[in-house]
């Protein structure tokens, strides 16, 4: 399942635990030397220490299997489905059903997430998503079939990696090294942005679009077998089916579902911290992806080419690439925190430099730029996990997916219509302009939550 920019894992038994504690207490002491003490000893090992930890290289590999997955069945269904009708519009509909359904499943099926042991619904979602590809891959399969089961895997998306960032708690602990392992996945999910759609290009000319669906078929049933012999069973966070109501019944249980899936998400939206934490992880993404979805129109705009086009695709992921790698290794966890609000404040400036209608000399330096800044992402996750319940981060996290998935598409679709009657240069600028408004008024709101003890540290409370 993609996590994109995502973009989307309760404790490290043993010492981790310890560990939690201090560093959540230097958080909140505002430059004390507990916090520097804490930060200094999470700064030793960076990376390494996360995979340091077998049970995560197993969730490591099967993330990095089921996302090859999803971008060969992308790049395949598109290609397909062009195909079989030759009609653009429904070629584009194949590749945007991938986020349309993010919502639906990430609300009313977020449930699942907390109600179910996590290595089952982790499992589980892999092998429908096997199931859905190996039906789309059938020369049999109409073309409003393979579009249906692209809306099924979509669905599907937001509770597997709801699921599966709760789970990182469980593995990792909710300390630093979940911060560093959630930075770790999301950069996986970056290159594949950088190599994914590549390869998948090349694998096209070698076997048709539904042979490389059976290749999409493995990859996910390898990603599940990973799982389930790897990764540890644990019991469910929430109450299990039929207990969700309190009645003990599992009559209605589809309903119950969607009932405790809707109670959590309000619980979710309803805490004004948790809220603040989401709305400003949401933000920048949304304004964000406006120069990557009008990337082929600005090329023709300044002349640069079909080469330009790729270029500026690739800009922002290798700045977030780069941002995150540096804060994760040269950065204490204290510095991230102190880092986080600044960053998410003005990650969104260095798109007004294309006001100036600047060529690629200046626009890719303005990406890479506000790629970086998603280095505030590291912060503001240790503050996200530490404010939700246990029992509650299924729910959370899937919330939490749905939602980036959601916006980004919103800001896509907004962004393509404003150029209809605005230059793309105009366009983006606005975006810089109006995103970084709207996270200042964000950074302050989690500052104050932060000051009225929400657990914002001394990084929230400085803001």
């Amino acid at each position: 399942m993609p996590v994109v920019a995502g973009p989307g894992e309760p404790s490290a038994r043993g010492g981790a635990a310890g560990a939690d504690t201090s560093v959540r207490g230097a958080a909140a002491a505002a430059g004390g030397e507990e916090e520097s003490a804490a930060g200094g000893a999470e700064k030793s090992g960076g990376y390494r220490r996360v995979f340091g930890v077998p049970e995560f290289r197993v969730v490591f590999a099967a993330h990095a299997m089921s996302l090859l997955g999803v971008v060969v069945s992308e790049i395949a269904l598109t290609v397909l489905v062009y195909d079989l009708t030759g009609s653009p519009l429904l070629s584009a509909l194949a590749f945007a059903l991938g986020m349309l359904p993010y919502l639906v499943g990430g609300t009313l099926f977020a449930g699942i997430a907390d109600r179910y042991p996590p290595r089952r619904v982790l499992v589980t979602c892999d092998l429908l998503c096997a199931g859905c590809a190996l039906l789309m891959a059938l020369p049999a399969t109409p073309v409003a079939g393979l579009l249906a089961l692209r809306c099924l895997i979509a669905a599907v998306s937001p509770v597997f990696n709801g699921t599966r960032m709760a789970t990182l708690t469980d593995v990792l602990g909710d300390g630093d090294l979940f911060v560093l392992g959630r930075s770790l996945l999301r950069m996986v999910s970056q290159s594949a942005v950088l190599v994914g759609f590549g390869l998948g290009g090349v694998l096209l000319t070698v076997v048709p679009p539904r042979g490389a669906l059976v290749i999409t078929v493995v990859t996910f049933a390898a990603s599940a077998l990973l799982l389930r012999c790897g990764t540890k069973r644990r019991p469910a966070r929430g109450p299990g089916p039929g207990r969700a109501n309190g009645t003990g019944e599992g009559s209605g249980e589809g309903a119950a579902l969607m009932r405790y899936s809707l109670a959590g998400a309000r619980e979710v939206l309803g805490n004004r911290r948790v809220r603040a934490l989401l709305l400003l992880l949401w933000a920048p993404p949304m304004f964000a992806v406006a120069p990557e979805a009008l990337a082929a129109p600005y090329a023709e705009q300044i002349g640069a080419g079909t080469a330009g086009v790729g270029l500026l695709m690739c800009a922002m992921p290798v700045g977030t690439i780069t941002g995150e790698v540096y804060a994760g290794s040269a950065l204490t966890a204290a510095a991230r925190a102190r880092i986080a609000l600044p960053l998410a404040a003005t990650t969104l400036l260095p798109l007004v430099a294309y006001a100036f209608t600047p060529g690629l000399a200046w626009a890719l330096p303005a990406l890479l730029l506000a790629g970086a800044g998603s280095a505030y992402t590291l912060g503001l996750d240790r503050w996200f996990v530490d404010s939700v319940p246990p029992e509650l981060r299924g729910r959370a996290m899937t919330v939490h997916t749905a939602g980036l998935m959601t916006l980004q598409g919103v800001g896509m679709a907004l962004a393509g219509l404003a150029a209809e009657f605005f230059a793309v240069s105009t366009v983006v600028a606005a975006a810089g302009v109006l995103g970084t408004v709207c996270c200042l008024v964000l950074a302050r709101e989690v500052g104050a939550t932060g000051r009225d003890g929400g657990g914002g540290g001394a990084g929230a409370a400085g803001f």
